[in-house]
């Protein structure tokens, strides 16, 4: 076994002190890819498999709202999700310790078994938009104070902020900024209003796995109350999904005529995400979302 460095060993050491009351000997581990500010290793000792994630940057508070929304999920019942352990501060990093989900053969039902649990999730509602706490989508801080109207949060918490982060960062012009300014007189009239649904809230084909009993499990969540054809446009947007999951989905909880030409309003979101964290490549592809409805 070859750790990146006998820093990190000692860390992940330490980690299972804390957690198991004491030095446990490492089997197996495994580095994962954790993005641009997490890292990831998978932990074998005799108590389990492991899965720890640590951050590299200053994300403060990431693995504790992290661990909120993954909690906030498995209370629900209806979807996996892996347990949490515990989350902390060690050697001015934080972490966050989980089960360490296996990775099994899907079930032959397996999106028409996923769809119809996305659509019971999404059936755990609220009296507002939002969520007690905000949390992160990838590395960016999101915000989730309650609003009592959906449209408006999706305009003002969603996206308000991720554009007004772009322009700060020049990443957008004033012209397309400008154009924003337009959609957002116009959302009212182009969404329909329902009731606040429990989202995963980053839910895309790499943040779904599948588990030991062949279903699906999901990770990474950026939980929140919102409107639940936001969460369905979003996984459309780098694909993965089969068409019966929706159809499942819609059988159990259907959606509104027309959600298909509504998808590249709600994938706003996503995109300028994906444009504050990774830069313009995203940004033709915003830019025909605008042009098509203004």
């Amino acid at each position: 076994m070859i750790f990146q460095s006998q820093e990190q060993y000692q860390f992940i050491e330490s980690i299972l002190f804390e957690n198991l009351g004491h030095n446990p000997e490492i089997l197996d581990f495994q580095f994962f890819y954790g993005g641009n500010f997490n890292l990831a290793v998978k932990v074998k000792v005799k108590e389990g498999d492991f899965f720890i994630k640590w951050n590299q940057g200053d994300h403060n508070g990431m693995f504790d709202s992290e661990a909120q929304s993954l909690n906030l999920l498995r209370e629900t019942g209806v979807i996996h999700v892996p347990e949490v352990l515990n989350h902390g501060k060690i050697l001015d990093k934080e972490y966050l310790i989980m089960d360490f989900v296996t990775p099994a053969p899907k079930q032959a039902n397996y999106w028409e078994d996923f769809g119809q649990r996305l659509a019971r999730l999404h059936s755990n509602s609220n009296t507002q938009f939002g969520l007690h706490f905000n949390n992160y989508i990838g590395a960016l801080p999101q915000s989730n104070e309650w609003i009592e109207d959906g449209i408006e949060f999706f305009i003002e918490k969603r996206l308000k902020v991720q554009v007004g982060l772009a322009l700060y960062e020049r990443r957008l012009s004033e012209e397309v900024y400008g154009k924003f300014q337009k959609l957002y007189e116009k959302l009212p009239d182009l969404l329909p209003q329902d009731k606040p649904a429990l989202l995963h809230g980053d839910l895309w084909s790499g943040n779904v796995m599948v588990e030991n009993t062949g279903h699906v499990s999901l990770i990474d969540p950026s939980t929140y109350y919102g409107l639940r054809e936001a969460e369905l446009a979003f996984t459309t947007m780098f694909g993965g999904f089969e068409t019966t999951f929706y159809e499942a989905y819609n059988e159990v909880f259907p959606i509104q005529n027309g959600f298909g030409e509504r998808i590249p309003l709600y994938n706003l979101y996503p995109l300028m995400v994906h444009v504050n964290l990774f830069g313009g490549g995203y940004l033709d592809a915003v830019e025909k979302t605008l042009s098509k409805f203004l």
